[in-house]
């Protein structure tokens, strides 16, 4: 994605993925039904156009919309990719999402969802009751080919697949060991600050650990999707 592109971020929380496509030059849409993170979003929005490390405002937009997954104020087709990242799995209908994200992508335009893989959120669930039952959490664990299941029957062509962030499986399972609100805790203190530092300094150590690991305990599965032309929905490669 790049110059020219619209793109719908659903489910934007803090924004990682807004403020990446925005870097690239797309004009990007954050939607979300939290004002908080929008309120925060928009502020490094306007950071970013400061800092120079965005197109200006009359190459690319960029905006926070406030409102429900299940209901967008969004005309069909209104974008040419769509980003749903650890959303569904947040939505006890999930389906009328998935239309919902069908009917504002534009046809041929290219969506990413992704869900957290079906082994890691097992063993959370399994740790901790309070990691699946605190308000706004997740309600289901999806197989890869469930999720592919739901998207298809929603008129999607479905695409290539991954496995991404098997360092962060770890934290989550320390976490939901000694207690999900505990980020004190010694023991998951110190993996978040590795990870933070992982983040920061990308080195090849750790790169090529997550790279080999992800097949088998990735925290999230990637999706890609394609909207068709015309009606159907057989795979794509």
């Amino acid at each position: 994605m790049g110059p020219g592109d619209r793109v719908l971020d659903l489910g934007c929380g803090g924004g990682r993925h807004a403020f990446e496509v925005y870097r690239r030059g797309a004009g990007i849409v954050a939607f979300d039904q939290n004002e908080n993170d929008l309120a925060e979003v928009a502020d490094m929005f306007a950071a970013m156009r400061t800092a120079g490390e965005a197109p200006a405002e009359s190459e690319a937009a960029a905006e926070t919309v406030k409102g429900d997954a299940l209901d967008m104020p969004f005309d069909d087709g209104s974008f040419d990719r769509v980003i749903a990242s650890e959303i569904f799995e947040h939505l006890p209908d999930d389906t009328a999402a998935m239309a919902e994200l069908h009917r504002v992508l534009r046809p041929g335009g290219i969506a990413a969802v992704t869900v957290p893989s079906w082994l890691p959120e097992r063993l959370c669930w399994a740790l901790s009751e309070e990691y699946h039952t605190n308000e706004g959490g997740h309600v289901r664990i999806y197989t890869r080919a469930e999720l592919e299941a739901k998207l298809k029957a929603t008129g999607f062509l479905i695409g290539p697949h991954h496995h991404a962030h098997a360092l962060h499986a770890p934290y989550w399972w320390i976490k939901c060991a000694v207690g999900t609100s505990n980020d004190a805790h010694p023991l998951a203190s110190a993996y978040h600050r590795m990870l933070v530092w992982d983040m920061m300094n990308s080195p090849t150590t750790t790169r090529t650990a997550e790279r080999l690991l992800n097949p088998l305990i990735g925290k999230s599965v990637v999706v890609y999707l394609r909207k068709p032309y015309s009606g159907g929905a057989e795979r794509t490669g």
